[in-house]
């Protein structure tokens, strides 16, 4: 089969590597398409805290059809279209999975919106609702809202009937902002603080911050009191120092948020969590993103689109 290779840190090959066979537990995915991710590039870079050596697969996210079941796995059966998370050796033409990881794809998505659909939708869910406590009739200030992780935000959040300002680099981030859903959309090179009060009426309830860097600041002066400030991650490359006197005054709080962790270590908890999510999507109150799709030879260059924040939305690679 083909397949992504990590050789060196920074260096991705496309090559002929072995078939997947489905061992004890396993069941092996034919992949339609998979999601590309920030984390994948951490990955390929040696930039994340895990840093498997090469050479490996990157890819942790990928959608298709079951194509073989180890000897002691009955469900789901080949044939059966599902989604999964693989943490590595998703860009490739098949990969082996735990049969418990392999969840059957609701109708309404096709593979490349089911392969974009659960790191960034489980992790807006579990950071809006379970770490920041959200509820209908708040407002949430979604920072980097025209990537795929602040797109999952804004629908989330009005799922959870909340209202949802954007804020997003470019005139084409700002508008698929508004087309997720946002109620309005700003640009960060403005003052987002004045603009966040002005629209909530005196401060949000929640900040979703997966960018980090110069624009913390700002945001977290725009919470009213009790506002809770959601970190997601770092996108922007730097992390910011926030401003403790900031937190304190108005009673605001600090939430950290880290769903990968949480999802590992509590898998019964994050497969409900993700069943939520995808009768949302059944229910038709989420409609994820489409996202844009590419090969896999382009996985070198998608990667650098997302380091560099070029990338409007989510991109899949198709084999």
């Amino acid at each position: 089969m083909r397949a992504v290779v990590c050789t060196e840190p920074g260096s991705l090959t496309l090559t002929e590597t072995p078939d997947p066979t489905a061992g004890p537990g396993q069941v092996v995915i034919a992949v339609e398409a998979a999601g590309v991710n920030f984390v994948d590039g951490l990955f390929v870079r040696g930039e994340y805290q895990i840093k498997p050596p090469p050479p490996f697969v990157p890819g942790g996210e990928v959608a298709g059809t079951v194509l073989a079941t180890g000897p002691d796995v009955d469900d789901p059966p080949p044939g059966t279209r599902v989604l999964a998370m693989c943490g590595l050796g998703g860009f490739a033409e098949r990969v082996a999975v735990p049969a418990a990881a392999a969840v059957p794809i609701p109708a309404r998505l096709d593979a490349a919106r089911a392969a974009t659909f659960v790191q960034s939708h489980c992790t807006a869910l579990f950071a809006l609702r379970d770490r920041a406590g959200l509820t209908a009739g708040e407002t949430v200030l979604v920072l980097g809202a025209g990537g795929g992780v602040g797109l999952a935000a804004i629908q989330v959040a009005r799922a959870l009937g909340a209202r949802v300002l954007a804020a997003a680099s470019t005139p084409e981030k700002r508008a698929a902002a508004l087309d997720a859903g946002a109620e309005e959309a700003v640009d960060p090179a403005e003052d987002v603080k004045t603009a966040a009060r002005g629209w909530s009426d005196g401060g949000v309830d929640v900040v979703y911050d997966p960018v980090g860097g110069a624009l913390a600041g700002p945001a977290l002066r725009a919470l009213r009191e009790r506002g809770r400030y959601a970190v997601i991650g770092f996108a922007s490359g730097t992390i910011p120092s926030l401003p403790l006197n900031q937190v304190l005054l108005r009673n605001r709080s600090v939430v950290g948020v880290d769903w990968g962790a949480w999802a590992m270590s509590r898998p019964l908890e994050q497969r409900a969590l993700l069943g939520e999510l995808l009768r949302l999507v059944e229910d038709g109150a989420l409609d994820p993103v489409a996202p844009a799709v590419r090969p896999l030879a382009g996985a070198e260059k998608v990667l650098a689109d997302l380091r560099e924040r070029r990338v409007v939305g989510k991109i899949a690679l198709v084999p």
